[in-house]
């Protein structure tokens, strides 16, 4: 690498991550289990509901879209040829798709749902995806309401909120156990809680050595590699909690022996929200100016999200709001409690940053060490893009340099135009003062 500071060195975890990647896959083609369409924020459905699988959108149309750009093309089309437009979140699109076709990107048989519970998520067409996978085939659905507002943290808009969100999701424990036959595992749900407290520990602990250490020893390419390992692709809760303790060991030894993710750092970025999944290569182009991309509060939901700058200007934890330290976990109401309570876990989740504090992005950014920030703006997926402009402006006021680019969403490259984008990139990055040192 021209220009050349640090050492670098491949990732010693990779190997693993495709493995575990790959389990995760084989699980859902080889199943024999129930296998519904959804997502379920509080627990590991493989090891509660042992002979349940859950497939999520957000990880299988991005892999869509980053592996098969004509195969994503071709799904989007069954989608639209139905009725969908374009206006349609590029995830839903390619895996929609997936289901009219009847075959997967690999080629092997669409596996088809037997129950769907919605990502509970504020991105407003989330819904839309249990919609179509219900009126596909007659498959029993559940919603599992996120519940927000605007404005400042209410403990007592908090608490009828948390009253809510739990009861869903005891209901459809209760429902899915009555309709499928499956025993849930209370013991194992407890025991993951633990877990879970160790994974995110973990994934603390790398994002403050990416944050606080130059050069950083993990780019968030890097990160997306294995960021959604254990959460929304979901594999064998031990093998989770061994390969995040991996990953942090080895970032926090890159990162005391000054082994950088890219040799030549000189300028670090962030984003907000994921970057478009066929076009990733423009992170390895900002490299030939020396530049970094460190992620965004989306990257980071398992652990940059948990840190915050104190008072004395050192980067910790931060303290949880409403939910008491000591509060019991002893029955299944307890255990769905603590999961479905935003900051349960000494977490304010990614979502409420960016609608409840706006603000929240100058503090990441500052974090991070930031130097300038790349933000797309999305024509579908509304929350994807909702407060952006308003990021953008929050930015700019604490003195970092702020790109915005449009196209169609992360796992839609309809319309990206990839050469503007990089064009817009270089004349950026020459904006300020920065020149290539490769071509």
């Amino acid at each position: 690498m021209k220009g050349q500071i640090w050492e670098t060195r491949p990732l010693e975890f990779w190997a693993k991550a495709k493995e575990l990647r790959a389990s995760w896959q084989n699980s859902i083609d080889a199943q024999k289990q129930v296998l519904g369409q959804g997502n379920i924020y509080f627990c590991d459905w493989q090891a509660a509901f042992p002979a349940i699988r859950i497939v999520e959108d957000n990880p299988n149309g991005a892999m869509i879209s980053n592996k098969s750009s004509s195969f994503a093309r071709k799904s989007r089309l069954a989608c639209e040829i139905r009725g969908w437009g374009r206006e349609i979140c590029g995830y839903h699109n390619n895996c929609w798709g997936e289901q009219f076709l009847g075959y997967q990107a690999n080629g092997e048989p669409f596996q088809y749902r037997e129950f769907v519970i919605p990502f509970p998520c504020v991105c407003d067409s989330h819904a839309k995806r249990g919609q179509q996978c219900r009126d596909f085939a007659p498959v029993p659905q559940w919603m599992d309401d996120q519940c927000m507002y605007l404005g400042e943290r209410d403990a007592a808009r908090e608490a009828p909120m948390l009253d809510h969100r739990t009861y869903c999701t005891l209901r459809e424990i209760n429902d899915l156990e009555r309709i499928f036959g499956q025993k849930f595992d209370d013991e194992k749900l407890h025991k993951l809680i633990e877990d879970h407290f160790l994974i995110e520990a973990y994934a603390r602990d790398i994002s403050y050595y990416m944050a606080t250490t130059i050069p950083t020893p993990l780019s968030v390419k890097d990160l997306y590699s294995v960021y959604t390992i254990g959460g929304l692709t979901k594999v064998d809760p031990d093998e989770t909690v061994k390969f995040w303790k991996m990953v942090r060991d080895e970032v926090k030894w890159r990162a005391e022996n000054h082994i950088a993710a890219v040799g030549n750092e000189r300028f670090r970025w962030i984003e907000a929200h994921p970057p478009s999944w066929h076009f990733l290569k423009y992170y390895r182009y900002m490299e030939k100016y020396g530049a970094v991309c460190l992620g965004s509060q989306y990257t980071h939901m398992e652990g940059g999200a948990q840190l915050e700058k104190k008072a004395d200007g050192s980067i910790d934890r931060r303290d949880r709001l409403f939910y008491p330290k000591d509060t019991p976990l002893e029955t299944r109401e307890d255990a769905v409690r603590f999961f479905k309570t935003p900051d349960a876990r000494e977490v304010k989740h990614f979502k409420i940053d960016e609608y409840i504090r706006p603000k929240a992005i100058q503090e990441f950014a500052e974090i991070m060490q930031a130097d300038g920030a790349v933000l797309g703006l999305w024509r579908c997926g509304v929350g994807c893009t909702m407060t952006r402009k308003e990021q953008a402006m929050l930015l700019r006021e604490s003195g970092l340099s702020v790109l915005e680019y449009e196209g169609s969403q992360p796992g839609d490259r309809t319309d990206l135009d990839e050469k503007r984008f990089l064009d817009q990139l270089d004349a950026w990055m020459e904006s300020l003062g920065l020149r290539k040192l490769e071509d």
